[in-house]
């Protein structure tokens, strides 16, 4: 089963749960309201989602003359894809991590941490940068923009069904059409659990898919690996204090401090296993 397929598979389960849980709630027309409600969040996700994550971290633009090196890799390697160049942010952070948004190759960024800058050797950054540019390749930003706003829709409405549900129910449906309130309130607390799997699926596909293909990008896999284990320990020691749940996806790392059982709710595949993979990459070509 390829990438694509699965993601677009994924995607429509989570337009499903929307729609599933707008019906019980108010039959036919909530179905119709549900179906609105997403296509308008996916339209506002597509045009605005860079502008708002790169305001939310206050990120600042970066020119050639500020960060010549960091540039230079960001034109090398966009000119190697065939793509135009990315504009370049900082992110005035000690932890060092660094994401890509943009909806397509024409209106992409790649922005960094000061703590990523610091941190990595020339040949680190390289891999970071081939992995992040991936993404804009591959179209990840905006898959993961719209997975992220359809999440944040079914755990919306499941909260309003929860409500709904203790309370007796919706109004404005037949009998027969009504669903049981014991059946909308499971749905209401089974739907986020299955949307953030669904959403946890996503972006750990994504990722795997943009370590290779920003690997090939780069001609050697090792200069991310090496960078992966360097930035997976400084996140570790030092979590990003303003990273939220929401946005946590886009960075090449977890910038968040996780442990224990919530790892397994982690946005990103183990290091572990994406160094791996690199590895076996290197020594297979």
């Amino acid at each position: 089963m390829s990438n694509l397929f699965k993601t677009t598979l994924m995607l429509a389960l989570l337009t499903g749960l929307i729609m599933l849980l707008g019906g019980l709630m108010g039959g036919r027309g909530g179905l119709a309201i549900a179906f609105v409600f997403a296509i308008g969040m996916n339209f506002f996700s597509y045009w605005f989602s860079d502008k708002m994550v790169l305001r939310a971290y206050g990120a600042q633009p970066l020119d050639q003359s500020s960060a010549p090196e960091l540039s230079g890799i960001v034109s090398e390697l966009a000119d190697a894809a065939r793509i135009p160049t990315p504009k370049l942010y900082l992110i005035d952070s000690d932890t060092p991590n660094a994401f890509a948004t943009g909806r397509n190759p024409n209106h992409a960024a790649v922005a960094v941490t000061r703590g990523i800058m610091r941190i990595c050797t020339r040949d680190e950054l390289k891999g970071v940068i081939g992995h992040e540019l991936s993404h804009v390749i591959n179209r990840d930003i905006l898959v993961s923009s719209i997975a992220a706003t359809l999440a944040g829709v079914v755990m919306f409405v499941g909260t309003m069904a929860r409500w709904g549900a203790l309370f007796g129910g919706f109004g404005g449906r037949d009998e027969d059409e009504r669903g049981g309130v014991i059946g909308l309130l499971f749905m209401a607390i089974l739907a986020p659990l299955a949307a953030t799997l669904i959403q946890l699926a996503i972006s750990r596909t994504r990722e795997y898919q943009a370590d290779a293909s920003g690997a090939r990008l780069t001609h050697d896999p090792l200069l991310l690996a090496n960078a992966l284990r360097k930035l997976e320990a400084a996140n570790e020691r030092m979590p990003m204090a303003d990273a939220t749940p929401n946005t946590a996806h886009l960075f090449i790392v977890n910038p968040l401090n996780l442990g224990g059982i919530q790892r397994l709710f982690s946005t990103h595949p183990p290091i572990e296993e994406r160094i791996r993979r690199l590895e076996r990459m290197a020594h297979s070509g």
